[in-house]
């Protein structure tokens, strides 16, 4: 851990805070090298009279020629907070000269660049506690940081940074000393240390952890305790299985209604389909309004296997209109998916406004809706729960459609014909506005995470699009994105493939394979993930704890190499990556790649009970170990169907082969008889005697 008296230094010399020329071009007063760059959160700063540069060698090597301090700002496309200060101080010509005259500017997508997001996140962290974006971190010419914080206000701003270059200029030796204290602390922080005591894992562990779960959450309205809701789906996904293998009765309702405030709140776009990114609030009424690909990917999933837990309808809806928001707001020809929708739009005085494309006014509502206004007011809560600001409503559902149409006496299908009219109204209506700015970039793991969610819909509503859709962008990740010696890039843009990739592409490209093997029956996925493990093994693996960094071996003009442990929105990459290898052990018989998942989840365990809602990826692995954990392998000229009609049912942990014809996947070797088609039931490559019925295997595995 961070030694305790570096915080009082950085502490006292954080209270003590509180060269380049732009350049005419066009229609702009100024340019500046953003310019050349494809990222839009870059772009959208490339006309700013600041002077930015990208991170490359080259600003870094300038830096260190001229001997200036660094000024890092990290954001991305959809960031509300990034855009005002963008406002407030990089558009300011007298601010903008403070900036360049005294420092190197390098602009960050944190996006494109997780990996320098990661280091400079971890030193603001560790300087003020807290951490969010903008990131603003001034960093030695060498890198180490020395000053942090998030969003500044103008004066605030311009105060700091005369403050922290004065103190630079007046005490290098100092700034040098606070500089290897952080810069020690950044790779001392989550220090992972490898657990020599024997793997065992207990239901009672699991437990232990359940209960340290339960103080933070939310009973009336689901979801973790507090005043903001961000849906964490895969923290849900676990608690979906959990309560469904343990027969929870507790944590089944809490899941429901998580799942149902989420999709009937103003988290959910009621009109347009897809979930913004979380609430202000602790209803889920008032959205941030951005629109992330990796929440909607794996909501998506989580929505389908609690539609497979549950058959509620309004699931199967989530899932269909997320699914349709994300094809038409997107998705590119290529099958590849874009990033972010914006939660600003211009308004109509053509000002940039937070919500501007989706909340109503009254009166605008009563335009479109005519005679109808009265009751869509009631069903959407058009009153002071949907009420967000000025004139401004959010659409809220508070009843189901029964009881709506029970209290307000009208035919169950009269009101769900006039819901699907109205969402076609008013999603017209809203397409004529001022649309939120796309971030178009292509992120390979968010892609690799939207393929999961294209196949979990798929095992649910056996909609073949579904899997079509899956497998298009598996080609494009595939043929576009894999390189010859068997690396991926990290994001595609304008025809073009750039940044090595990090090991959260590597995760969740094996982890989509996987998933995509197990309905299509086609090996080359389960290959190709095969072979993304040898290579991130070669590559990102720490042979003494067992655990994986977040960059490769060979990444360049990075002052530490960090391993990404505690899960957050998105999975950490080692728990995904230990799944995987959990999964790929049982496929290929192979007793390293077992060996290494079940020291991973060694390695974090204490931490794990202790910290459940950081650690749920891991404790999903950890219930593969403490319940009976099933393989089903499928062989037969009917091995495609029976596994679909296998995957009707809801059955988290079973891991699922089939083959048509003879296979050598080691789980599938030897079993192929063209004459029937043989459930084969395993535990640990013991199995019973197989089966041709699925009813009856399903009795066996439940």
């Amino acid at each position: 851990m961070f030694p305790k008296k570096y915080f009082f230094l950085l502490f006292c010399f954080s209270l003590a805070l509180l060269g380049c020329k732009p350049s005419k071009d066009g229609d702009f007063k100024y340019t500046n090298e953003l310019i050349n760059e494809t990222s839009p959160y870059l772009l959208q700063h490339a006309h700013n009279p600041v002077n930015w540069r990208a991170w490359n060698p080259e600003t870094l090597a300038l830096a260190k020629k001229e001997n200036k301090l660094i000024l890092i700002s990290i954001g991305y496309s959809a960031c509300h907070w990034c855009h005002v200060m963008e406002e407030e101080s990089f558009q300011n010509d007298s601010v903008a000269k403070i900036m360049n005259d005294n420092f190197i500017c390098i602009k960050v997508d944190r996006e494109e660049r997780p990996d320098i997001d990661q280091i400079y996140m971890n030193a603001v962290q560790l300087m003020t506690g807290s951490g969010g974006w903008p990131l603003n971190c001034i960093a030695l010419p060498d890198g180490r940081p020395i000053f942090g914080g998030t969003y500044f206000p103008k004066d605030d701003w311009t105060k700091m940074l005369l403050k922290v270059a004065d103190f630079y200029k007046s005490d290098p030796k100092k700034a040098a000393e606070y500089a290897d204290k952080l810069t020690q602390g950044i790779k001392e922080s989550e220090q992972i240390v490898f657990n020599p005591s024997k793997e065992a894992f207990s239901g009672s562990e699991l437990t232990a952890a359940l209960k340290n779960w339960q103080k933070n959450i939310d009973v009336t309205h689901g979801g973790l305790a507090g005043d903001q809701k961000f849906p964490m789906p895969d923290a849900m996904h676990f608690l979906l299985r959990y309560g469904y293998q343990k027969k929870d009765a507790q944590w089944q309702n809490h899941v429901t209604t998580t799942l149902n405030a989420m999709t009937n709140g103003g988290l959910y776009d009621q009109i347009g389909g897809g979930f913004s990114r979380y609430t202000v609030d602790a209803q889920w009424h008032i959205p941030h309004f951005e629109k992330m690909l990796y929440d909607n990917a794996q909501l998506v999933s989580l929505y389908a296997d609690a539609y497979l837990a549950t058959k509620n309808p309004t699931y199967k809806q989530t899932i269909e209109e997320t699914l349709t928001f994300v094809e038409r707001e997107l998705m590119a020809k290529n099958g590849a998916f874009y990033s972010s929708l914006d939660a600003d739009s211009k308004d109509s005085k053509n000002k940039l406004e937070e919500g501007a494309f989706y909340a109503w006014t009254i009166a605008e509502l009563k335009a479109v809706l005519k005679l109808d206004f009265d009751l869509f007011k009631d069903y959407y809560n058009v009153n002071d729960t949907g009420f967000w600001e000025k004139d401004k409503y959010v659409l809220v559902k508070t009843a189901s459609d029964i009881a709506f149409a029970t209290s307000h006496k009208i035919a169950i299908g009269t009101l769900q014909t006039k819901i699907t009219e109205w969402k076609k109204i008013l999603l017209s209506a809203r397409s004529k506005r001022s649309r939120p700015h796309l971030d178009d970039k292509t992120l390979t793991s968010w892609n690799a995470l939207m393929i999961k969610g294209y196949v979990q819909a798929y095992k649910a509503l056996k909609n073949p699009h579904y899997l079509e859709m899956a497998q298009k962008n598996a080609e494009f990740i595939r043929t576009t994105q894999l390189q010859k010696d068997g690396s991926l890039y990290h994001s595609y843009k304008d025809g073009k493939s750039s940044i090595n990739g990090f090991s959260e592409d590597y995760a969740a490209v094996i982890d989509a394979y996987i998933a995509l093997y197990q309905v299509s029956l086609d090996e080359k996925w389960l290959n190709e993930a095969h072979n993304l493990m040898n290579y991130t093994l070669a590559h990102f693996f720490d042979a003494k704890t067992h655990m994986f960094y977040f960059t490769a071996n060979n990444s360049p003009n990075i002052i530490t190499r960090k391993m990404e442990v505690s899960d957050n929105a998105i999975p950490s990459s080692n728990s995904v990556l230990a799944g995987s290898l959990f999964q790929l052990g049982h496929y290929f018989s192979d007793a390293k790649y077992s060996a290494i998942a079940k020291q991973m989840l060694n390695n974090v365990k204490k931490d794990a009970i202790a910290y459940p809602t950081a650690y749920y990826n891991w404790l999903n692995l950890m219930l593969n170990y403490t319940d009976t954990y099933y393989e089903v392998a499928v062989s037969g000229p009917a091995a495609k169907q029976k596994i679909g009609a296998l995957q009707n049912y809801y059955l988290p942990n079973v891991l699922y082969a089939g083959a048509t014809k003879d296979s050598k996947i080691p789980l599938m070797d030897s079993r192929f008889m063209p004459d029937e088609t043989y459930i084969y039931v395993c535990v640990e490559g013991a199995c019973k005697l197989p089966e041709t019925d699925v009813v009856k295997t399903v009795e066996k595995l439940k």
